[in-house]
């Protein structure tokens, strides 16, 4: 029996999602076909099936993985003084924005999860873990004195996840620079919670 490595079955699976995204957000999940993956990822069509029972699977799949790539970020923030942990965790959340072709799949997945119930609880819990480990970070950084929050910090937390919706919303605008936005939202937050110079 032939031995699996993960290493290389992960990044597999990674490079299969990576090319649907793109191919979502352009083309709308139900206008991009199987054959349509395949041809981008440049895999045939039994070597896709091998990874993924069905293109749904896939779709779910970048959001599982978006899930993944936050925890490993949160472990990394931890090791950071809190308050330079939430601007090091709102600038991987706006990472995605910077690419403007993201709008689309944005879109997408409010659409596709509206009619599959396990997307929507997938992309609730991700949502809600980013709350609950973003709250505590905007509590340790007002016990350290680093910011005075204004309300309590999971209200603050699900404030902050709005800037970020709110940047991935403006996408649709062609004038609309999420590069050089970045920074306002940051500075939004900033004057928000009363942040302190370290």
């Amino acid at each position: 029996m032939r031995t699996v490595d993960p290493v290389k079955h992960a990044a597999k699976k990674r490079h299969i999602t990576d090319t649907a995204a793109g191919l979502f957000a352009e083309k709308g999940f139900d206008r991009t076909t199987v054959a349509d993956i395949c041809k981008a990822a440049e895999i045939s069509t039994g070597s896709l099936f091998h990874y993924f029972p069905t293109k749904r699977a896939i779709f779910r799949e970048i959001f599982e993985q978006d899930g993944q790539d936050n925890a490993e970020m949160f472990v990394r923030a931890k090791e950071l003084e809190p308050w330079d942990a939430v601007l090091m965790v709102i600038d991987h959340l706006c990472v995605p924005a910077l690419d403007r072709s993201v709008a689309g799949l944005v879109l997408e997945v409010v659409q596709q999860a509206s009619r599959d119930p396990e997307l929507w609880e997938l992309v609730g819990h991700n949502e809600q873990v980013v709350r609950d480990e973003l709250a505590q970070l905007l509590q340790k950084a007002h016990d350290a004195g680093r910011i005075a929050l204004p309300v309590d910090a999971r209200t603050a937390a699900t404030w902050a996840q709005g800037l970020v919706d709110g940047l991935f919303g403006r996408l649709i605008d062609p004038d609309f620079d999420a590069t050089v936005q970045v920074s306002t939202l940051r500075l939004i937050l900033s004057r928000f919670v009363g942040a302190q110079a370290p």
